[in-house]
């Protein structure tokens, strides 16, 4: 075979490994130029494009399956950790691009642009999850981060919303910048930024006793603690949810952290077993830390968006857990929280997008008293997330901090577990809290009357409400697929 041939066997076979994010970036160009061409009263096809795309995406995504595909001289990987993480970004971004069929009506974000940065950055995810090399890691996390800040400060007219894409910039900037010097530090240790090669390499005790090779993990540690909001490298998120458009807030909590941590999983999972014993205990007191400021914090909060806020802060300490137990029981347990707290995010946030009537001051607990007898369907609703982000049964998010904090007594973190069972008792409070207001607080005179949704939003809202209860109920098949996810990495 000429070597012509073999590289353009090569090409097509990277080209189909990433045939997801082609797809998703593909609807992305298609979107700014329908978006030239399509009058003003039509521009509610373009989110109905961006839904078409992300749908083919999820499509091409179980096309390819969960057997394992090398792209670009393995850089990227297809296999059943990504095959698991993409379905759970792609169903994210979806169900966010249904709310948005609503919620842009409200809020005048129905411009193409709008919808180009959600494809644009979820494509940057899509590479994350996948990528095996620390490079491809780093283009995936600028891809990700860029369309982000815009779409936080897309309400240019809103202090706030400037205010926290400011913030969430200049700080991106700086863990981006540790992020990078942290690759080169190892590559400078290793000669290599091949994540399975430096997980071989790991055997030396030269590399691992390198303390060039440590400061490199160290800072490639504190660009990923960024992204997933963990204390103390979390001042950003409050500011940066409460100042973004509603649904971007949305989006961020479930497919952005999602993102993150399957990049961190897959570096964890490979090349911190061989340093165990230092990088458990560095992951013990951030995991610590994150949840126990995260609901503490969240507790002094009066306006459910940082309230929100303050719990994904905590949501990631208990996803940090898993990372700290290690092992196949631990990584399951990390996949399968991160699917359940997508959907919860998704739908908390969705229905009080539907409650509040204005972004600057209609997020104030105060305003669902009353909500939950004058309108049931979305009392109910709001509770069944708020009860399952808390962690009580039957639901999703009960099953998912049960196998999280089984898997750190199995492997012998018994009082990080006991504390992360004490920090989810503490988050009652808050969570029940809207609860109270919407049933048992008096309704005031002028009680708002939410907002109309669209089939579409409607139809996310139930979708989202269903999988917390599926996955409460009859979680066996969700833990399976990510048993079997992890399985393949570290096989």
């Amino acid at each position: 075979m000429t070597p012509i041939a073999m590289d353009t066997g090569a090409l097509v076979r990277g080209l189909y490994c990433i045939l997801p994010e082609m797809v998703v970036i593909g609807t992305a160009i298609l979107v700014l130029l329908a978006d030239l061409l399509l009058p003003e009263e039509g521009k509610k096809r373009l989110c109905h494009l961006s839904v078409a795309g992300v749908a083919a995406a999820i499509l091409s995504a179980l096309w390819l399956g969960p057997g394992k595909i090398e792209g670009f001289s393995g850089m990227i990987v297809h296999d059943g950790m990504g095959l698991f993480f993409t379905l759970t970004i792609l169903a994210a971004a979806l169900l966010t691009l249904m709310m948005a069929t609503g919620y842009s009506e409200w809020e005048g974000t129905q411009k193409g642009e709008f919808y180009a940065l959600i494809l644009l950055s979820t494509s940057g995810m899509l590479f994350m999850a996948e990528g095996t090399d620390l490079m491809t890691v780093f283009l995936g996390l600028e891809t990700l981060s860029i369309p982000i800040y815009c779409l936080v400060g897309f309400h240019r007219g809103r202090m706030r919303s400037l205010e926290g894409a400011m913030k969430y910039f200049l700080l991106g900037a700086f863990s981006s910048g540790f992020f990078l010097y942290g690759i080169a530090l190892m590559y400078a240790a290793a000669g290599t930024t091949r994540i399975p090669v430096i997980a071989s390499m790991m055997r030396d005790a030269r590399l691992y006793g390198n303390p060039v090779f440590l400061a490199g993990i160290g800072l490639l540690l504190v660009g990923f603690a960024f992204k997933v909001s963990l204390v103390p490298f979390h001042m950003w998120t409050p500011d940066a949810y409460e100042g973004a458009p509603t649904l971007v807030t949305a989006f961020m909590g479930a497919a952005v952290k999602a993102a993150a941590f399957a990049a961190l999983l897959r570096v964890v999972l490979l090349t911190f077993p061989a340093i165990l014993p230092a990088m458990s205990g560095v992951l013990w007191v951030l995991a610590a830390l994150t949840m126990t400021v995260g609901n503490f914090s969240a507790l002094l909060q009066n306006n459910m968006k940082r309230m929100l806020a303050y719990s994904s802060i905590a949501h990631a300490g208990y996803i940090l857990v898993g990372l700290t137990a290690g092992g196949v029981a631990g990584g399951q347990a990390v996949l399968f929280y991160v699917l359940v707290y997508a959907f919860m995010n998704l739908g908390a946030f969705g229905v009080i997008m539907l409650v509040a009537q204005r972004e600057d001051d209609g997020y104030d607990i105060d305003n669902f008293a009353g909500i939950g007898f004058r309108y049931p369907v979305l009392g109910g609703l709001l509770s069944l997330f708020l009860v399952s982000l808390a962690g009580i049964p039957p639901t999703a998010g009960f099953v998912g901090k049960f196998y999280l904090f089984g898997a750190a007594v199995r492997s012998g973190y018994v009082g990080l577990a006991v504390l992360g069972v004490l920090n989810s008792a503490v988050s009652v409070y808050y969570y029940l809290r809207p609860v109270v207001s919407m049933y048992m607080a008096p309704a005031p005179e002028g009680i708002p009357v939410p907002r109309p949704p669209r089939s579409a939003f409607s139809f996310a809202l139930c979708a989202s409400a269903a999988a917390v209860l599926l996955l409460g109920v009859m979680p066996a098949s969700a833990l399976e697929f990510a048993e079997r996810s992890v399985l393949s990495l570290l096989m």
